[in-house]
């Protein structure tokens, strides 16, 4: 199920082009003044309120959790946004994306949380693992998300022309730095020397290896007979890395690295596919220093797929065979770190376990995959579980049994677990920004309950979605533009213009959309379908 590389380069320098949206022009730009807003006390994008005080509260709870880790560490003079809970500092696997996931309440949080790895960042390159007021750790890589990624997201939404250097130039150097440090058996691919190395803390997939690297220094690999592994997620964070650093190039205006770039990419893409996924199994596996499989089905397939490393083809078989398979990793409350029907699962479930307990983690980076390869629909079957079970709790934690939905006792106020339930909030009823448009996720409250959510698109535009008595209103700048009282997703240009209607239901839908003075316009749409809007 290869790809051809031809196809592939084109498809990947279309990607760098649609991501880089607008001319470097605009990132000269001063950023707009923000609002600020009731949701946090600081500044705010977004406004969300109900007259279900249950909700209310546990959504407030959850800003309250974020607000409250909200901190500076004493290496970077800056707030950041830590982990929480038992976890007092920021990760690179971690703490980027989640600052992107805070971007729209707290945009100069997200900054902060990319600038405090590259400050930090040494002269040959290497980005510190973590950061704590005990300082910098540097015994393993710990990447999942690739920091370019990330960054070059957040320089998109913010306009933001320092992150967009810093970061271009920081990530190039971290590159160089694994190509230097984590290529020693010469494939192409990025090796894992420890189990911090992909922070997959008390997983089968690294047991009886050393949790650090020698010396607690991440060039260093273990004098073991099966170290080091090529990894299939490290090797698509680095995949991941490079098509952001293309984006980037192209804007800045180097078109030669650009190119560079988006060769390098495919040819680790090549590599990840050819090497390390198993076509019987439709899953993606280790391979140790004596070229043997390690052949467990665990979250490494997500994060392969979080980084569009393979095709549409093969990710239909995996996702038949593995992801959306009731005995593998679409449990009642999806995605087990290892798959149900794994052997290896452990049970019963421990703290901190990458062995078979759902993580908000996993659950967080869910949307990356799941959009861009046309699965709105489950996407929102996930979210709603993941939802329902953290209104049922009386906390924010880590993770949770994915048969039953209990969370694992533990400190509370852990940061994914507050940004699941914001930001699945509005995934599910929200209105949200989209490429060059506005994103409607129209999926009415229930019956009897009011609900608003408001979103500054821009200085000048303010989009809302209302709900009451069933029924959903969406307004632009106070100006009404439907209402409906069906479930879809509507996208629109920045005036309100439809341009297409997305299934997010998980059963074909008749959609009714009314607007003032015309005729309802009714069309019926299936899950995970697109349809082009003229009304």
């Amino acid at each position: 199920m290869q790809i051809k590389r031809r196809d592939f380069l084109q498809r990947a320098s279309l990607a760098a082009g649609a991501l880089a949206l607008r001319p470097r022009e605009l990132f000269a730009r001063e950023n707009p003044s923000p609002a600020r807003t009731a949701d946090s006390g600081q500044s705010s994008a977004i406004s969300f309120s109900t007259d279900d005080t249950a909700y209310q509260a546990r959504y407030q709870a959850a800003l309250d959790v974020l607000s409250s880790n909200t901190q500076t560490l004493a290496p970077f003079a800056q707030p950041v946004l830590i982990e929480g809970s038992s976890y007092q500092g920021i990760w690179l696997e971690c703490a980027p994306q989640e600052g992107l996931v805070y971007a729209q309440l707290r945009p100069e949080i997200a900054r902060n949380n990319h600038l405090a790895f590259f400050q930090l960042q040494r002269e040959d390159g290497w980005v510190p693992c973590s950061i704590k007021n005990t300082g910098a750790g540097w015994g393993q890589i710990q990447m999942v998300v690739p920091i370019a990624a990330t960054a070059w997201e957040l320089a998109q939404q913010t306009k933001d022309s320092e992150l967009l250097e810093k970061a271009y130039k920081g990530s190039t150097r971290w590159d160089e730095w694994l190509i230097r440090y984590r290529n020693t058996r010469g494939t192409g691919l990025c090796e894992g020397f420890c189990t911090y190395d992909t922070g997959h803390d008390n997983s089968p997939r690294w047991a009886g290896l050393p949790n650090r690297c020698p010396d607690a220094d991440a060039r260093k690999c273990p004098p073991i007979a099966s170290l080091p592994r090529l990894c299939p997620d490290l090797s698509a964070t680095v995949y991941g890395g490079r098509i952001a650093l293309a984006a980037m190039a192209r804007v800045l205006g180097k078109n030669d690295e650009s190119d560079r770039w988006t060769e390098a990419a495919e040819t680790i893409r090549a590599k990840i596919v050819g090497r390390l996924f198993d076509e019987h199994d439709a899953a993606f596996y280790d391979l140790d220093a004596q070229n043997q499989s390690v052949r467990i089905r665990g979250d490494v397939i997500t994060r392969v797929l979080g980084e569009h490393v393979v095709d549409q083809q093969l990710f239909a078989a995996i996702y038949q065979k593995q992801i959306h398979n009731p005995a593998a990793f679409w449990a009642p409350y999806p995605l087990p770190s290892v798959a149900l029907n794994d052997p290896t699962f452990v049970r019963p479930i421990p703290r901190n376990s990458w062995g078979g307990a759902t993580q908000a983690l996993t659950a967080l980076r869910a949307p990356r995959w799941m959009e861009h390869y046309g699965k709105p629909a489950d996407l929102v079957h996930l979210m709603q579980q993941w939802t329902a079970a953290l209104l049922r709790a009386s906390g924010f934690w880590q993770q949770m049994d994915p048969l039953t939905g209990a969370f694992t006792q533990d400190l509370q106020g852990y940061s994914p677990a507050a940004l699941v339930l914001v930001d699945f909030t509005w995934r599910l009823h929200g209105v949200r920004p989209a490429s060059d448009g506005i994103e409607w996720n129209v999926r009415p409250w229930s019956a009897g309950r009011r609900a608003s959510f408001r979103l500054r698109v821009n200085p000048m535009t303010i989009a809302a979605l209302n709900y009451e008595g069933g029924n959903a209103e969406l307004r632009l700048n106070d100006r009404s533009l439907l209402q409906t009282s069906s479930t879809v997703r509507l996208i629109t240009g920045k005036d309100g213009t439809l341009h297409e209607a997305v299934g997010i239901s998980d059963e074909r839908t008749t959609v009714a959309l009314q607007r003032t003075g015309r005729s309802a316009k009714e069309f019926t749409i299936g899950p995970n379908q697109r349809l082009p809007l003229k009304i």
